[in-house]
């Protein structure tokens, strides 16, 4: 049975998979927030008979329930999607990294695909920020380039090994794995980083993709410009968070990470706030302005957002539903709220105000050697040394990395009092270096000797989260380290390939233990990353054998 059909007999309306995969209809989402408490308090109430209101409406396809968003616990997710499901509606679920290690998400995706969920949105996650008696911890275990590959690897059937070294292949779940992206970024170190991040998710998976809230029709084009340009050929579904002037005023104080609303957009919600309908209709016809420029641009769907009645959302796709079929090419020039000296990867299109397939000019111009040669002196005397030392003692091929396998395999085998004093020394040296947490899986070499685990709050080591402002963590006042790595990579004509290898997982049974010797050993990530290159190399050498025997077959 087809996933047309098969999802037409279970949803009233068809599923999300299979308008978006199979069908060239514009696809309504709407995010819904659920509130704290059991579902049967007054806030639970609510969210339940909006969430029921919006299932019957015919042109939403798809309720989309999030996971604690803002790192406030709130009911979970699943609650109120499995009396959707009850009613015909496909539900998308997201599944967040902030409060879950891989083990419980694992076992949350088990306890999800029993119960028929269908539809799953992977983040990292906003840190959290509230929590009972006091503020809650992070997990952070993976990321959400590691939970796409997880759910990946259960969609193919995923293979589990049981104490006793006895292999088993678990059945095959069925996730349409969604993902994000934050292309609304000022600093070229930060969106390019972004779109890094988009090729690895795709590649590692990702069915579709939703992007951040921003008010800015030019970096919308370029979004799908640039996924076309690296054919990255997955449907795109456009944010639109419909504004208030409350809601604006939060966004524009940084109050969610990575939504910006600019100062001109910002006076101007704050003049429309002051209508006698304090803004309802300006807002609602700005919203279904830029469904409508969704439409036009080639997005496959619009994703509403917003804190509001039944009536508004309804409103915004009547108005939406109404235009005409050029008008969006007169609503783009309305959406042009970008930031100051805001980076662009293609230059513009003087005659639509939006992006050309030309690529920016001054970013290939910064990309010339002679550029990089003046970004190599601005670069840290402490990064080219370490490029030096890792090259010539940790890459293999080198005389240092032959010492030092050799010396670390006398180590493994001198005794644990052995063991310990060199373990102290690499930490002597380590720690006032680079602020090392002792995980024994290091990440350095993969970010450009920045610690992910000292230095990112979410321990992000397959690319940037997107909560970042002007460059800076969403937690605290520091650099992002994935904004610093691309710029010392750059300098080096480096920074496109920054996450060009396998997803990276920290080994939690290597914390406390030497990372010098389990990068040798091949202990850790980077062991097993070779081991995986070396098991393709012999597979690869394999075929062209087999190639070369057979045409020698054939022409004898």
């Amino acid at each position: 049975m087809s996933d047309a059909s098969s999802g037409e007999d279970r949803f009233r309306k068809g599923s999300l998979r299979y308008h978006l995969e199979e069908t060239d209809t514009f696809v309504n989402m709407v995010e819904l927030v659920n509130s704290r408490g059991v579902i049967t308090e007054r806030g639970g109430s609510r969210v339940l008979q909006l969430a029921r209101d919006l299932s019957d409406h015919p042109d939403i396809h798809g309720l989309s329930i999030t996971d604690n968003p803002g790192g406030n616990a709130v009911l979970a997710s699943d609650t109120l999607g499995a009396d959707l499901l009850g009613r015909g509606q496909d539900v998308v679920i997201h599944l967040s990294c902030k409060d879950w290690n891989r083990n419980a998400i694992q076992s949350k995706v088990w306890q999800l695909a029993s119960e028929g969920f269908d539809n799953v949105l992977t983040l990292s996650g906003d840190y959290p920020i509230a929590g009972y008696e006091g503020t809650a911890s992070g997990v952070f275990d993976i990321d959400s380039v590691g939970l796409l590959k997880l759910l990946s690897d259960m969609n193919a059937g995923l293979e589990t090994r049981t104490p006793k070294g006895r292999v088993s292949k678990m059945a095959r779940t069925r996730f349409f794995l969604g993902t994000v992206v934050n292309n609304f970024k000022r600093h070229e170190r930060e969106v390019m980083p972004q779109y890094f991040k988009l090729k690895k998710k795709v590649e590692t998976g990702a069915h579709f993709v939703i992007n951040q809230i921003g008010y800015n029709s030019r970096k919308q084009d370029e979004l799908l410009k640039y996924m076309q340009l690296k054919e990255l050929d997955v449907p795109v579904v456009a944010n639109v968070y419909i504004l208030s002037a409350p809601a604006a005023r939060y966004f524009h104080g940084g109050n969610i990470p990575g939504v910006i609303v600019p100062d001109e957009l910002f006076s101007l919600t704050e003049k429309r706030g002051g209508d006698k309908d304090k803004g309802r209709a300006f807002f609602l016809e700005f919203a279904a302005k830029q469904c409508a420029i969704a439409r036009g641009l080639g997005f496959r769907g619009a994703y509403l957002g917003g804190h509001l009645p039944y009536e508004d959302f309804a409103r915004v796709l009547e108005l939406s539903a109404g235009y005409g079929e050029d008008d969006w090419k007169l609503f783009a020039s309305e959406f042009d709220y970008d930031l100051q000296d805001e980076f662009y990867f293609f230059e513009p299109d003087t005659a639509t105000g939006l992006s050309s397939t030309e690529i920016n000019r001054q970013y290939l111009e910064s990309k010339s050697a002679r550029r990089k040669r003046a970004q190599r002196r601005l670069v840290p005397s402490s990064y080219k040394l370490n490029r030096r030392v890792h090259e010539r003692v940790f890459e293999p091929g080198h005389v240092g990395y032959s010492v030092g396998k050799k010396l670390f395999e006398l180590v493994e085998h001198s005794g644990e009092r052995v063991q310990k004093a060199v373990h102290s020394l690499e930490q002597m040296a380590k720690t006032p270096l680079f602020d090392c947490r002792d995980c024994g899986d290091c990440s350095l070499p993969d970010i450009a000797y920045l610690c992910p685990e000292s230095q990112c709050v979410k321990n992000e080591r397959n690319g940037p989260c997107g909560g970042t402002r002007e460059g800076k963590c969403e937690v605290g006042e520091k650099d992002c380290i994935w904004s610093l790595a691309y710029d010392r990579l750059k300098a080096y004509g480096e920074e496109e390939e920054m996450l060009d290898r396998p997803v990276v997982y920290r080994n939690g049974s290597l914390k406390g233990t030497s990372a010098w010797s389990n990068t040798y050993l091949g202990k850790d990530h980077h062991g097993k990353q070779k081991t995986s290159e070396d098991t393709a190399a012999v597979a690869n050498d394999s075929m062209v054998a087999l190639g070369a025997a057979q045409k020698e077959k054939e022409s004898t």
